[in-house]
Formats: structure tokens, C-alpha cells, sequence
């Protein structure tokens, strides 16, 4: 029996979140130590995946592909994996398609702005917006939108991942005080963040997946999932794409990113690659993470 755990990652620098020419050497840190966790629990423990792919030129993200390849793909539907953490990202599977064809990227913002300026408004007697109720009661503005989709980000083509040196606490409390600017109620606010993960993720999809084969079914995971709001907006915003729960395939959307890093261990046990070049941008496929006995 072994352990596969995913980090928390603190920071992670690639070519792509950083002013051009400033980073030679991508880096990430985790925190997390694998060696307490072999002790404490006794079980082998594999750990800090990302740094094997950043090795060969890649961005260290998004890992999931491989699994959800794995755990998802058909030979008749064209399949989409949304995960929406603090960060959204998504993996596509072409039908019938191999390793190759896979694409997968982060989308951009998920839960992370919407949830810090709920704490702020609230002044941190809730972290998050429950169901997505407060962004139901509140109505998006448009224009705010349109002007934080000219972020750099957002004209960035895949592989590209992102995190909170982009899209964290500092950005959030400007798109705050914009909102208060343009004299935005709350909930209005909460509103206009959440619709920004929506478009933004919607932005994704009708940048980078080909129309001659659209998603058939989108299914989402992370805490994103529990956001009633979000999911009726995606539901709305993705015309001919059945936008589903990932309970719908049978896998907890609450645990599939545990299943699928325990997949990467079992894969990496075996002495077997757990990352895919076409969604990383590295130069190979790679063994990821580092084992530690109890």
C-alpha cells in the first residue's frame, strides 16, 4: 500500500506567469512534508509531482490530465473535465483521441476572487459564497467583465497555468474596489466575480476547442461544483454541452483530484510517466514525484 498525496502549493513560477524574459528557471514550492506523513501514518508516500515535469520544460500543471484521460475518455463523445479549485482549469478529451490529443490548462479564476471578497464584505464571518446565494440575489456587470478579460492572462495560449500571484488576494480587492466604484451593491459584487469564472472559463472553451468537436459533456468537480450559481451559468453559457456534477460518473467531486493524484502514485510505483506533453508543454513524458518510506 502506498500514498499518493497533492501539495498546497505556496507559490510556482513558470515561463508563462512572469514578465517575459524574467524567468529562466521555472520553480514551485510546496508545502506539505512527505516524510512526516510516511511516518505518521506508516504508508510509503509519494509526493511533489510538479517538479519532474517543470524539469523538462513543462509548467508542472496541470498533472490531472493523465488520470482524467484515464478515468474519462470515450470513443464516441468529445469529454471536458472542469475542476474549479481557487484556480479553474480543464482538461479536454477528443473522442476516440490518444495521449496526444489530450489539451488541458488552467481557465483562469475560480473560487479564489469570489471567495476573498466575500470574506472581505463580511469582514471574515464567511469565507465563501454558500450555494452560490449571495451572486443569485446580485446582478453581474457587464462592463467591469469586459475590462478584466483584457488581463494578460486571458490572451495566453494553452499549455498556461496560473495561481495567486495572479489571480489572488491583491487582484481581488482591486476588482472590489472597482465594483464599489461603479457603486455596486455587495451581492452585486459577489455577482461580477462569480460571472467573471463563468465567462472566463466559457472564454476557454470557445478559444481552444475546435467547433467541429465540442464538448459532448462537461463534468465538474472541485468546490466550485456546490456553487449553484456557477453551474446554472454554465449550463446557460455552453449552448449543446451537457454541463454535469462529476457524481454523475460515479467518482465523488469532492474526491476526485485525491483519486486522481493517487493514480499518478500508483503510476509512478511502477516506474510508469504520470504527466502528458500536450497539456504541460514539456519536453517528455516524465516518472513524477518522490518517494519517501515511513
Amino acid at each position: 500500500m502506498e500514498g499518493g498525496y497533492t501539495e498546497e502549493t505556496v507559490k510556482s513560477q513558470s515561463r508563462l506567469n512572469e514578465p517575459q524574459g524574467k524567468i529562466k528557471i521555472p520553480s514551485t514550492l510546496q508545502i506539505g512534508e512527505p516524510a512526516v506523513i510516511a511516518h505518521e501514518t506508516g504508508i510509503p508516500t509519494i509526493a511533489d509531482f510538479r517538479v519532474a515535469d517543470m524539469a523538462a520544460g513543462g509548467q508542472g500543471a496541470p498533472l490531472v490530465a493523465y488520470p482524467d484521460y484515464l478515468l474519462f475518455h470515450d470513443s464516441v463523445k468529445t469529454m471536458g473535465l472542469l475542476n474549479i479549485g481557487g484556480i479553474a482549469n480543464i482538461t479536454v478529451l477528443p473522442a476516440n483521441g490518444s495521449f496526444d490529443s489530450v489539451s488541458a490548462a488552467d481557465t483562469g479564476p475560480g473560487n479564489m476572487c469570489i471567495d476573498a471578497v466575500v470574506s472581505e464584505i463580511t469582514d471574515g464571518r464567511e469565507r465563501y459564497d454558500q450555494a452560490g446565494q449571495r451572486a443569485a440575489q446580485g446582478t453581474p456587470h457587464q462592463p467591469l467583465i469586459d475590462e478584466w478579460l483584457n488581463h494578460p492572462f486571458f490572451q495566453l495560449t494553452p499549455p498556461k497555468t496560473t495561481g495567486r500571484e495572479m489571480f489572488g488576494h491583491t487582484l481581488a480587492m482591486e476588482c472590489l474596489a472597482a465594483c464599489r466604484k461603479h457603486s455596486l451593491s455587495d451581492n452585486d459584487s459577489i455577482a461580477t466575480l462569480t460571472e467573471l469564472t463563468v465567462q472566463t472559463i466559457a472564454l476557454y472553451i470557445s478559444q481552444f476547442v475546435p467547433e467541429k468537436n465540442p464538448i459532448d459533456t462537461l463534468y465538474v468537480s472541485g468546490g466550485g461544483v456546490h456553487n449553484q450559481t456557477v453551474m446554472q451559468r454554465l449550463n446557460e453559457a455552453l449552448v449543446g454541452t451537457a454541463v454535469e456534477p462529476v457524481d454523475n460518473s460515479g467518482i465523488s467531486a469532492d474526491a476526485k483530484e485525491a483519486i486522481a493524484f493517487a493514480i499518478l502514485a500508483n503510476e509512478s510505483l511502477h516506474g510508469q510517466a504520470g504527466n502528458l506533453p500536450s497539456a504541460t508543454g514539456a519536453s517528455m513524458r516524465k516518472i513524477l514525484g518522490k518517494f519517501v518510506c515511513p
